[in-house]
């Protein structure tokens, strides 16, 4: 299994970052050791002093294509959870400075806790999801599908 990650897909964080839009997909991959299931334990990495967390929507692929057209991609997808995005941000800003790929500041093992999954058919139309992340109670982000660039 593989998690195939779209990065700068939020115009609003693109700013926060004071990164640019790219025009198309930032596309990263995260390996299986990054999954967390179950509410286990996250650990951060060592490597680390500034690990940066964002919610996501984490859709589920259950079939294999090539050059989908976007009337059918649906097809290909069937539930939908919450995940979280760990990054080592210090790590990431050292990597792009020296323009080296950033997968040790995101790819590490443990960043990508996600939730359980929901069939698509009940969660609704992928176009337009709501969702949000809280820590301890405390609402730290809200989004919704029709926000995504990509």
């Amino acid at each position: 299994m593989k998690i195939i990650c779209i990065g700068r897909n939020y115009s609003e964080h693109i700013r926060e970052l004071n990164n640019t839009d790219p025009g198309e997909p930032v596309i990263f991959l995260k390996p299986d050791t990054a999954m967390v299931r179950n509410n286990e334990p996250v650990y951060l990495p060592s490597h680390s002093s500034d690990v940066h967390y964002e919610g996501e929507l984490v859709f589920r692929v259950c079939r294999s294509g090539k050059h989908i057209e976007p009337e059918f991609a649906l097809r290909y997808l069937d539930a939908v959870t919450v995940g979280v995005d760990l990054t080592a941000r210090d790590v990431q800003e050292r990597m792009k400075e020296k323009r080296l790929p950033w997968e040790i500041a995101k790819a590490f093992d443990q960043s990508a806790p996600v939730g359980v999954f929901l069939p698509l058919a009940e969660a609704g139309h992928p176009d337009s999801l709501d969702f949000s992340l809280s820590i301890n109670g405390e609402i730290r982000q809200q989004g919704n599908t029709s926000q995504m660039i990509h």
